[in-house]
């Protein structure tokens, strides 16, 4: 009986200490007002317009306080694995985290660094609005920063 006990604990350990841990690419708990933009380092506190975005093979988690500072810094930073990475964005009505890939989105809101998007499900979109989608967020993110770099060389 002791030299099954031994065996069973060693055969346990054995598969314990030998089992991965399961990585998954779904959003992480954010620490709100504690963790920061990785791009443009400010807190995260609006719930709202939150983004993160997963590197699909190592799992590490970036949060960015709005999806211009998370379209930007892929881009800044050429990220090899940009055209993978699994995108989380806000959900307008539910504030449920939603895939920003297939999100929909308005081009009018009051957001922290002002791109002025929000992400809705195809269900959960305001009938009223005009609808985008991630490509033309992207564009748009793009077209603004261009502006905006444009108009910081102009002389006073």
């Amino acid at each position: 009986m002791r030299k099954f006990n031994l065996f069973l604990t060693i055969f346990l350990i054995f598969f314990v200490g030998c089992d991965k841990k399961v990585e998954d690419n779904s959003p992480k708990k954010v620490h709100w007002d504690r963790d920061m933009c990785e791009r443009c380092k400010m807190v995260l506190s609006d719930r709202e317009y939150a983004t993160e975005i997963i590197n699909p093979k190592t799992h590490k988690t970036y949060y960015f306080d709005d999806i211009g500072c998370a379209v930007l810094w892929l881009k800044e930073e050429k990220i090899p694995w940009a055209k993978s990475a699994k995108i989380w964005v806000k959900d307008g009505k539910t504030k449920k985290w939603i895939d920003a890939k297939s999100a929909n989105y308005i081009d009018d809101a009051v957001t922290p660094m002002a791109y002025g998007f929000k992400a809705y499900k195809k269900e959960n979109f305001p009938k009223s609005k005009k609808m985008i989608n991630f490509d033309e967020v992207v564009q748009k993110v793009e077209e603004i920063e261009r502006k905006n770099n444009q108009a910081r060389r102009l002389p006073n």
